[in-house]
C-alpha cells in the first residue's frame, strides 16, 4: 500500500489551561522534514513530538503548528503573596508614620505592585500531556489521510502502467511486420537504381538494418520494469524512491524505441508511451 506525501489533519482539545489547537501540513519533499511552531510552554515538547513524527513518516516536508489559548483570566483564580503584601503595606505604614496626614492606603493601588498579585499557576505537566496527546492523534489522522491519497495515487498508477503495458504489446506485435517492411524498402531500393547487387552483400546489408533496427531488449526491458511497478505499487515498503528511479528507466527505454524508429506508426507509439511515463513520473513525485 503506497502512501501519499499531502495531507492535512487538525485537532482541539480543552482543559484547564484553555484551548490548544494542532494543525499538520505535508507536501512532497526527497526526505523527512519537520517543522514545528509551538507557543513557549509547550517549546520543550519539540524534541519528542519531532522524533513521533520520524516515526510514523518517511518521507514530506511536515508543518505542525500548535496554538494555545489561555484560559479566560477571569476565570482563573487570582492569589496574593503574602509576603509580599505585608511588605509593602510595612512600608506604606512606615511613610504615614514619617509623614501624618498624607492619604490612606488604596487597597488597589496595593494590588497593583509589581510581585504583590500573581495568577493560579499553570498545569504544565497536565499542559504537556494533553498536547502529547493531542499531537499523536493529529499526526493518525495526518497518516490516514496519505493513505486515503495514496490509494488514489496506486489507482492512477495502475491505470497508466495497464495502459503502457498495451502500447508495449501494440510495439512487439509489430515488430514482424517492422522487420518484412525494412527487408522490402531494402530490396526497393536496389531495384530503383537498377544495379546488380550481390546477394551475400544484399544480406549483410539486411542484417545491419534490422538490427540497427532491433528493439526486442527494450521491449523486455519495458515489460519487467511495469511488472515491477505493479508489483511495488501492491506492496507495504516505502515505494517512492523506488518508483521515481523506475520511472527513469522507462523514460530511458522510450527514448531509445523512438531513437531506433523507422517508421511513424512506431514513432507514434513510442511518443505514447513517453507521455503516459510523464503523467506517471509526475504522480510519483508525491508517493512516500
Amino acid at each position: 500500500m503506497i502512501h501519499s506525501m499531502t495531507g492535512f489533519a487538525r485537532r482541539e482539545a480543552h482543559g484547564p489551561f484553555g484551548e490548544i489547537a494542532c494543525e499538520m501540513r505535508s507536501v512532497n519533499h526527497r526526505y523527512l522534514e519537520a517543522g514545528f511552531r509551538l507557543p513557549e510552554e509547550l517549546r520543550a515538547l519539540e524534541s519528542e513530538l519531532r522524533r513521533s513524527a520520524a516515526a510514523a513518516l518517511r518521507r514530506g516536508k511536515i508543518d505542525c503548528t500548535i496554538h494555545l489559548r489561555n484560559a479566560q483570566r477571569a476565570e482563573r483564580e487570582l492569589l496574593i503573596d503574602e509576603a509580599a503584601l505585608q511588605r509593602v503595606l510595612s512600608r506604606a505604614e512606615d511613610i504615614a508614620a514619617r509623614a501624618p496626614g498624607t492619604a490612606s492606603i488604596d487597597p488597589l493601588e496595593v494590588l497593583r505592585w509589581p510581585g504583590v498579585l500573581r495568577e493560579e499557576d499553570t498545569d504544565t505537566e497536565g499542559l504537556a500531556a494533553a498536547c502529547r496527546t493531542l499531537f499523536e492523534a493529529t499526526l493518525a489522522d495526518l497518516v490516514a489521510m496519505r493513505a486515503r491519497e495514496g490509494e488514489r495515487l496506486r489507482e492512477l498508477l495502475e491505470q497508466r502502467a495497464e495502459a503502457l503495458a498495451k502500447l508495449v504489446a501494440t510495439m512487439r506485435a509489430r515488430l514482424p511486420e517492422l522487420r518484412t517492411h525494412l527487408q522490402q524498402r531494402l530490396r526497393d531500393r536496389v531495384a530503383e537504381y537498377g544495379a546488380s547487387v550481390d546477394p551475400e552483400r544484399l544480406a549483410q546489408e539486411l542484417a545491419l538494418l534490422l538490427q540497427r533496427a532491433d528493439v526486442d531488449e527494450e521491449i523486455d526491458r519495458l515489460e519487467g520494469h511495469i511488472a515491477e511497478i505493479r508489483r511495488v505499487i501492491a506492496g507495504d515498503e516505502a515505494a517512492g524512491r523506488r518508483l521515481d528511479f523506475l520511472m527513469q528507466e522507462l523514460n530511458r527505454e522510450a527514448n531509445t524505441l523512438s531513437s531506433k524508429s523507422q517508421e511513424l506508426d512506431t514513432t507514434r507509439l513510442a511518443v505514447d508511451m513517453k507521455v503516459l511515463i510523464e503523467q506517471m513520473r509526475e504522480q510519483v513525485q508525491n508517493v512516500e
